[in-house]
């Protein structure tokens, strides 16, 4: 990290997450925690009492995390969420691209009004920083790769609409009320305890079950493919780099791979070579299927001196191994839902 980049310990630091019992923000909350930081995790409310994928955090971490069942859509919750805390990590969303063009209104309400509640309550409550999660998807498909912080933002599905619109929002409470809002901007983040909707864990969960073909949508998309460590590190180096509130950071490797080029690559570390077949019912609804998304990171590595660590490979291997201790569960789940 450079020498001009100052960042402050989140030691003793009352510390809160949305969205801690999805796939990022459960790795979050344990890096976290392993920072020496008190921890508040907020949990979508269900009537099972679910914590989600916190529930595979190790018994001795999670003993640590306060978890709080809510719902971000709420703001009078919000506020006595966001109370007493230092820092906010915003990662709630809905993010199931198909199901935005079923329930658009779903994902205003939780992706843009959720959101608003969050910034109002940071203002109100003077929390020190907060990071709001944006994606990749809000620039459709590229009209120029790779892509930077200045590439016009494209709403090609209600879903990336929406989280225009979210981060729209932490833009104008940063300008309008000096918010000290950061915004990360993930390309595709994989890794342990990713949904089973997503394709790495699709393609690890038929190639570890001995399926006779790879099931896959389109297989031409270009992804830049960044491992969970590395995204859950960029999180924490933008909620303690002093100086940098009101920026946008993309955090992503800089290389991009197509769908068929990474099965292939799955296939090889698996040992297990399959014909692959196309299914209509896997590809994402006409005009929606966003086909380059690659990274320009030259501003995480000057404003936050980030750079990505692990490889594609090694990340890869991680994902086979965490599938196989967890197959029966990923095999119920590959059920293409729309």
């Amino acid at each position: 990290m450079s020498a001009t980049i100052q960042t402050i310990s989140l030691q003793g630091r009352a510390v809160c997450v949305t969205g801690a019992g999805g796939f990022i923000g459960s790795h979050l909350c344990e890096q976290l925690v392993q920072a020496g930081a008190k921890v508040r995790a907020l949990v979508h409310y269900n009537g099972r009492g679910d914590r989600g994928m916190l529930e595979l955090i190790p018994a001795e971490i999670t003993k640590e995390i306060e978890v709080i069942a809510g719902d971000i859509r709420d703001p009078h919750h919000m506020l006595r969420l966001c109370q007493g805390q230092d820092t906010l990590f915003h990662l709630a969303a809905l993010i199931a691209i198909p199901w935005s063009y079923e329930a658009p209104q779903n994902y205003v309400m939780t992706n843009v009004v959720g959101t608003q509640n969050l910034l109002e309550s940071v203002r109100i409550c003077g929390v020190r920083r907060m990071v709001h999660t944006s994606t990749s998807e809000v620039y459709g498909t590229a009209r120029y790769v790779p892509i930077d912080e200045a590439h016009p933002l494209q709403g090609q599905s209600p879903y990336s609409a929406s989280k225009i619109g979210a981060d729209k929002l932490a833009e104008s409470y940063f300008l309008s009320f000096q918010t000290p809002v950061v915004t990360l901007r993930p390309f595709n983040t994989y890794g342990p305890r990713q949904s089973a909707r997503a394709v790495i864990p699709t393609i690890a969960s038929q190639l570890l079950s001995n399926q006779p073909e790879l099931r896959l949508g389109s297989l031409d998309p270009v992804r830049d493919l960044l491992f969970v460590r590395d995204t859950v590190r960029a999180f924490v180096l933008a909620g303690t780099v002093e100086g940098i509130a009101g920026e946008t950071v993309h955090v992503g490797t800089g290389v991009g791979v197509t769908i068929g080029e990474l099965a292939a690559r799955m296939m090889a570390l698996s040992g297990r070579e399959v014909p692959i077949v196309s299914e209509d019912q896997r590809v994402r609804p006409a005009g929606s299927e966003v086909m380059r998304l690659l990274c320009n990171p030259a501003r995480a590595k000057q404003i936050l001196g980030f750079e990505a660590q692990v490889s594609l490979d090694e990340g890869l291997r991680e994902v086979l191994a965490s599938v196989a201790g967890r197959l029966d569960q990923y095999r119920r789940a590959t059920e293409y839902q729309r």
